[in-house]
């Protein structure tokens, strides 16, 4: 299972780069407005950062099949090399993911919540697919249980090669969770990147080391 980072905060993204751990970035209009930054400007920087998929979100207040089709365009254009067509999931944004795909724009299918709305932007054409688990857990309702449903169910059609991006990430238990089930990437924010480092033997372990360490050798 590959790793997304899930943000538009450029510090973030730098530090989970330099990990070597990330593949790709995932962004929304919500992230790109808590930054209060031009939402073009923010898109292009994070593409000279990261080498791979970074999903730019159409606006929310695009809600036809035209205007998504013509932001898509736009985002698009900003780096075609990585630039991913956010889309939400509606019969207009069934519409727009099936344009853009058709011109080899690739497409992520937001907001999925049930299995059969992720088959229906994988026979859309979707280049990927993004099932919230944590808003699902918000709701009583256990969010991996969907991510073994969609898995289960493209593996039973070899044509369909829409990936699954396991989204609404809130804690390293979620992302073991996403790789049991057989998802091929897990967005996470930065703070469950930098959770998952951690281990309270191996804290005490490098605190251990160092005090022999310094026993011997001094500072």
């Amino acid at each position: 299972m590959k790793f997304f980072i899930d943000t538009a905060n450029i510090e973030e993204i730098r530090k989970a780069n330099d990990m070597g751990v990330i593949a790709g970035v995932t962004t929304n209009p919500s992230l790109i407005a808590k930054e209060g930054r031009d939402y073009a400007t923010v898109l292009k920087e994070i593409a000279e950062i990261v080498d791979g998929p970074i999903s730019g979100e159409v606006k929310a207040t695009t809600v036809d099949a035209e205007g998504m089709i013509a932001e898509g365009r736009a985002i698009y254009a900003l780096d075609p090399k990585h630039m991913v067509v956010k889309i939400p999931m509606t019969v207009e944004g069934l519409k727009a993911i099936k344009v853009l795909s058709s011109e080899g724009i690739p497409t992520n299918c937001t907001l999925i919540f049930s299995a059969n709305q992720a088959l229906l932007a994988a026979r859309a054409g979707a280049t990927y697919v993004s099932p919230f688990l944590g808003r699902l857990d918000d709701i009583s309702q256990p969010g991996i249980e969907l991510i073994e449903t969609i898995t289960a169910m493209f593996s039973r059609f070899p044509d369909i090669k829409t990936q699954i991006i396991c989204a609404s990430v809130r804690n390293p238990i979620h992302v073991t969770d996403c790789a049991l089930a057989g998802a091929d990437i897990a967005t996470v924010p930065y703070k469950v990147i930098e959770q998952m480092t951690h281990h309270p033997l191996t804290d005490q372990g490098i605190v251990k080391f160092q005090e022999d360490y310094r026993k011997v050798f001094g500072e």
